[in-house]
């Protein structure tokens, strides 16, 4: 039986679409095993969206390559597709498989080399259901495709035209994954807020889709994985806002820059007033919610003093978390135009600014739920602290000590402290399979 092994870099769009080719592969008859062993099909699903993450893809094929140099190296994503676009090769590539065909991944990958057919058919049917797999949390895509040309983006031209999936599809995906056992059903797309019947959704449109989400019986809670700000509406913050809802009080919520001057040059389509008027609305009308954001330090055109703004943001918001990463021109965007202007060393001064400033903000949110008791999907045990790990509904990583039975259940946890280490916690009573509940005693940490 054919070996393959996959691994993913980048967005949850991508880790999706990778566990859609690797359930292909499975229900085909490869045999699925850890990209660091050795197999005879590797596929790679790439990011372009900084210098450093398609510097890292094209590390991770070629290091396919060296594990196996007989093996056949399949790369997808938006490094393949910026490849693609170039018409350039992509070293130690047997494959390139456009981002438009990346579900059919394994059809493209037999038609190139059909011997792969043959020693996977041996094996029992050429096309049977991949086993159950028991996702605590589950990535679902609904949308995919970018027309918003920011200065500094590529995925307009690596994700190019705007797809909806279709409303029952999306259902039906998240029935089925929550009568697995899911607890968490985390929407994503590459522009979720756009999801609606123009693009191909069959009717719904994106806040629509999530209200019919919410009233499916199966589902436990639903997480947004990130919206642009102007896609926040005023009937999304009702569904977060509503008593006893299923979506969970956390958006992601991108900023970039904290700079008036900044955000016009990156071309983003709000303002620096905009942003921290909205925030302030969703803190003072959802007083538990979670803002997280991605901040880019680093643009060309930034100065110190516009970096002084980004900060000054980051303090009027006091972020739940952020992803802090450094501008790296990407060929084709209007950025690119200006090229690298700002250095490495200040970049990497500025970068250490804003990860201690949300860092601080980061820990002063999870303090203020010491004494509180939270909803937690138990996701995993953890190698170092032997503790219980998984979220709250306001995405606060936390761990507790706690039974194995608890993995993959909603627990409710008491948040008994917080400090740089982590935020730990103590069980009050955890749901154990259907309606069933099971009081457990409070254990020492």
């Amino acid at each position: 039986m054919p070996r393959a092994a996959f691994t993913t870099l980048g967005c949850r769009v991508n880790q999706y679409e990778t566990q859609r080719i690797l359930d292909s592969f499975e229900g085909a008859g490869f045999t699925i095993v850890p990209f660091n062993e050795r197999a005879d099909v590797y596929v790679i699903n790439t990011c372009s969206v900084t210098g450093q993450a398609e510097a890292k893809s094209r590390q991770t094929v070629r290091r396919a390559a060296r594990t196996n140099p007989s093996a056949k190296v399949v790369v997808t994503g938006c490094a393949a597709q910026m490849t693609l676009n170039k018409d350039r090769e992509f070293d130690a590539a047997h494959l390139l498989i456009p981002n438009p065909e990346k579900l059919q991944t394994l059809d493209r990958f037999l038609e190139a080399f059909p011997a792969f057919k043959e020693r996977a058919g041996k094996n029992g049917a050429a096309r049977k259901s991949a086993p159950v797999r028991l996702h605590v949390r589950a990535n679902v895509k609904i949308q995919d495709g970018c027309d918003v040309y920011c200065g500094f983006c590529s995925i307009p031209y690596t994700r190019p035209g705007m797809v909806s999936r279709n409303w029952k599809e999306v259902v039906q995906e998240v029935r089925n994954l929550c009568r697995r056992g899911c607890k968490e059903i985390i929407l994503t797309g590459v522009l979720i807020g756009s999801y609606g019947r123009d693009t191909g959704s069959g009717g719904p449109d994106f806040e629509e889709l999530v209200e019919i989400l919410s009233e499916t019986r199966e589902v436990v809670r639903i997480r947004i994985s990130s919206i642009e700000m102007t896609q926040v509406s005023n009937r999304l913050i009702k569904i977060l806002n509503r008593a006893g809802s299923k979506v969970v009080p956390h958006l992601h919520i991108p900023l970039q820059s904290g700079s008036a001057k900044v955000l016009k040059e990156m071309r983003r389509p709000y303002t620096q007033a905009d942003y921290l008027e909205l925030c302030a609305r969703l803190q003072n009308e959802i007083p538990d919610i979670a803002i997280t954001a991605d901040i880019m330090v680093g643009y060309p055109t930034e100065t110190d003093d516009d970096f002084e703004e980004t900060l000054n943001v980051c303090e009027s918001v006091r972020f739940a978390r952020a992803h802090v990463f450094r501008f790296s021109p990407r060929p084709g965007t209007p950025a690119d135009e200006w090229g690298d202007a700002v250095s490495p060393q200040v970049k990497q001064v500025r970068s250490k600014q804003v990860i201690e400033t949300t860092n601080r903000t980061r820990l002063e949110y999870a303090r203020r739920f010491i004494g509180r008791e939270m909803q937690v999907v138990v996701e995993r045990r953890s190698g170092s602290s032997g503790m219980l790990r998984g979220y709250t509904q306001n995405y606060i990583e936390l761990e507790f000590p706690g039974p194995q039975s608890l993995v993959g259940e909603v627990a409710t946890v008491r948040i008994v402290s917080a400090d740089g280490k982590g935020v730990l916690g103590e069980i009050v009573s955890a749901v154990l399979g259907p309606r069933s509940v099971r009081h457990l005693p409070v254990l020492n940490r």
